[in-house]
């Protein structure tokens, strides 16, 4: 079985059919603020011609792929999605308003933030009203609290799906859909990998915002918050490689680097530009790069 730092992270043939395409699937990992690194890998993808036939996305990657499979898959779409990460600041996904701030706190309410920003955002973004429209298939993953199963929402409601799909728990109000009642798929698969498996992909491109081997940190956590975000992380890092070795046999796996040498926290948004310039530069050299296959012993 290949390590999770072997797998390949520039395409590859061999092993696989030629004689036609291989059904390609984008996957977009949740990450909050991180996930404007998507918006380069975006980029480099149209850059080499490189389109998906079907796009399956949670939390912060539920919210870019609704985005792309509203529009052609080009580098204007790219470039359109960047203006807008650039654009954003916390208060327009996080607004604070107090009185639904002291009511998740007291007990009064299960969430600290409303949704009203977040639904502003993707209502102003969106072009289609239910996912079946969409220009490119759309799964969206989120979690249903009653049930504890993942959800792969696939039609209904455009807007309520994204908003599900990134609706962390505690902080954003969850969605009711019938008799679920949803959450960010986050929370239990940050990198949806196997819903794509699942849909028929032959060849998938992760879309990371965390790489599969946990980051070293130069110095402790210095608080709650940090060791919080940290300890999720490391979570996210390694069901990310188990399941990078897991369906390595089932699909074609091209993950994208997903560097942030400063460490910047999924809280942060002030720094969209030096995220998407990063991983755009990183990810032009991956896809450019050949792959050397593992010698058979």
């Amino acid at each position: 079985m290949t390590s999770p730092d072997a797998i390949p992270t520039a395409p590859r043939s061999i092993g696989q059919p030629r004689s036609r395409a291989l059904r390609t699937a984008f996957v977009l990992a949740g990450g909050a603020s991180l996930g404007a690194m998507q918006v380069g890998m975006l980029r480099a993808l149209y850059e080499r011609g490189i389109a998906p036939d079907l796009l399956v996305g949670t939390s912060a990657g539920a919210l870019n792929a609704a985005f792309v499979a509203s529009r052609p898959q080009t580098l204007a779409t790219a470039d359109k999605l960047a203006q807008v990460w650039r654009g954003l600041r916390r208060d327009d996904i996080f607004p604070i308003n107090p009185r639904t701030l002291i009511g998740g706190l007291t007990n009064q309410r299960s969430h600290l933030v409303p949704d009203s920003g977040l639904r502003r955002l993707v209502a102003r973004h969106l072009q289609f009203e239910r996912l079946e429209d969409a220009g490119v298939p759309l799964h969206l993953v989120a979690f249903d609290l009653l049930t504890g199963t993942e959800v792969c929402l696939s039609d209904g409601p455009a807007v309520d799906a994204v908003l599900a799909a990134a609706a962390i728990p505690g902080v954003l109000p969850a969605v009711r859909c019938g008799n679920r009642l949803l959450v960010d798929g986050g929370v239990v698969n940050n990198t949806p990998i196997s819903h794509a498996v699942e849909l028929g992909a032959e060849r998938i491109y992760v879309l990371p915002t965390e790489g599969p081997l946990a980051p070293a940190l130069p110095v402790a956590p210095r608080g709650a918050l940090d060791a919080i975000v940290h300890a999720f992380t490391l979570l996210v890092g390694a069901r990310l490689a188990a399941d990078l070795a897991r369906y390595a046999a089932a699909a074609e796996l091209i993950v994208l680097p997903a560097p942030n040498p400063q460490r910047i926290q999924p809280t942060d948004f002030d720094h969209a530009s030096g995220l998407i310039d990063a991983a755009l530069a990183a990810s032009r050299t991956a896809l450019a790069a050949p792959v050397v296959e593992p010698v058979a012993a």
